[in-house]
């Protein structure tokens, strides 16, 4: 038989709170957790009423547990949570068991109370990023969803299944299989053999045709990622993305691609070839002819430059680390190798590494040829640095060229749109600037009549 010195011995090691209340609330018991938990010392804390420390906003509550107990006929226990004052001022979260032990020896009521206090927080944040995940997906234009790993359930899909998919996400649920109805007849079997690698384990990207409703007009991008639990595949999520618009320029670059590789370069040259026939039968329209050369040859050099702005726009956006030194060596190596008259003068550190995508040679060779076909001095100088910062790499390009028009510095700073009665003169500048701005970098150019002064500045690789 255990002495009533012993039981309070283990009360005293119990985790728990445990106190002893009577019907007015007022405490009789208190173990040694209550200086655990709360900071309090448990002899000053009887005699006390234990709802005087319970937060104002939740004492109606836990008092409405507390009288059930007392009023109850039988043997009832309840629970409840609530919060209770620290000896510090704070709140401590407790799930207190309340009991009405029939064991007269108690004078009291038990209640056993456990800290949830991190719990309780740990609930709340997921409600409110659960909140914000269910805000986000009901606005999101992308279509996110989750299956079981065998297809067979629909776990969640948000609204935009129906805009983008043109089904109804009532019948998807009931149905989870209805989502093929809505594929392509053509695409279907390379969207199930997405579905079978994935239930396999397998990540999968794949592009496909959709919504009936439309005839299949609309293209999609689909991510999607298997669920592993204990080495398992438990569930697939993924998101679908609206392309449409991606896919419709690609088939006009490929157009525009065809036009600039084939019929223009043609054609402009049986114009050459006609304007050197005319001018060796007729020497007398050698002035012409000559005017019918020089803006065959400019348009020549557009279309081979929109092919280069075409092949730019066409690959991997995506950045990475590339040394702007290198890239600015190599542009010098090819502008006097193509302007032997010309002097491009480098004065760059050793190296100078920053996010870029592919191409940014090809926007410094067109930033120093254009200062160079745009001097007046036969022999033109061009001065190009490369300096770092902590956190961007700079490149400068200066010359004393003829200044730059406001309508082009527009270009280069990304300030003006091209439109039918406003344009610039070529694609050079729209070739820098979107390169530039593909990577995340900005232009700035001042001009006056003793030259230019470009400015290129992009972000900094530092790891």
């Amino acid at each position: 038989m255990v002495s009533s010195g012993s039981l309070d011995t283990l009360l005293d090691l119990a985790q728990d709170k445990i106190v002893v209340i009577d019907e007015d609330g007022v405490i009789t018991y208190a173990n040694e957790a209550v200086r655990r938990t709360l900071g309090y010392d448990p002899d000053e804390f009887r005699d006390t009423n234990a709802f005087d420390y319970v937060h104002p906003d939740d004492v109606d509550v836990a008092r409405a547990a507390f009288e059930d107990i007392v009023d109850a006929e039988t043997y009832t226990e309840t629970t409840v949570t609530y919060r209770f004052r620290h000896a510090d001022g704070s709140w401590v979260t407790f799930e207190s068991l309340l009991s009405n032990c029939t064991n007269d020896e108690l004078d009291g009521f038990v209640v056993s109370s456990r800290d949830v206090t991190d719990r309780v927080a740990a609930e709340r944040d997921q409600r409110q990023t659960t909140s914000r995940l269910r805000e986000l997906a009901a606005t999101t234009g992308d279509v996110l969803w989750m299956f079981s790993a065998d297809w067979t359930d629909l776990l969640f899909v948000n609204p935009a299944y129906e805009d983008v998919y043109g089904g109804r996400t009532a019948e998807l649920r009931a149905n989870p299989a209805s989502f093929l109805d809505t594929v392509h007849p053509e695409d279907v079997p390379r969207v199930e053999e997405a579905m079978v690698a994935l239930t396999g384990g397998d990540s999968q990207s794949i592009e496909y045709r959709v919504d009936p409703t439309d005839g299949y007009g609309t293209w999609v991008w689909v991510e999607a990622e298997p669920i592993f639990e204990d080495g398992e595949v438990v569930r697939i999520t993924g998101f679908t993305r609206d392309v449409t618009d991606r896919r419709r320029r690609e088939r006009q670059l490929y157009v525009m691609d065809t036009l600039l590789r084939h019929n223009l370069r043609n054609d402009l040259t049986v114009v050459l070839g006609e304007a050197q026939r005319i001018a060796s039968k007729h020497p007398d329209a050698a002035t012409h002819t000559e005017v019918i050369r020089e803006t065959a040859q400019a348009l020549l050099a557009s279309a081979e430059k929109g092919r280069t702005l075409i092949e730019r726009l066409d690959v991997d956006a995506s950045r990475h680390r590339v040394d702007v030194v290198t890239a600015v060596d190599e542009s010098v190596a090819r502008i006097t190798e193509r302007y032997p008259d010309s002097t491009v003068d480098a004065e760059c550190p050793e190296s100078a590494v920053a996010r870029c995508v592919d191409g940014l040679d090809l926007a410094i060779a067109e930033l120093l040829e254009n200062a160079i076909r745009h001097n007046d001095d036969p022999d033109p100088t061009v001065h190009v640095t490369v300096a770092r910062t902590t956190d961007a790499v700079i490149v400068t390009v200066t010359d004393d060229a003829t200044p730059i028009p406001g309508i082009e510095a527009n270009v280069l700073t990304g300030h003006h749109d091209m439109s039918e009665v406003y344009h610039s003169s070529g694609l050079g500048f729209w070739l820098v600037y979107w390169l530039v701005e593909r990577s995340n970098g900005h232009i700035t150019v001042d001009s006056d009549e003793s030259g230019n002064r470009i400015q290129v500045t992009f972000d900094r690789a530092t790891d």
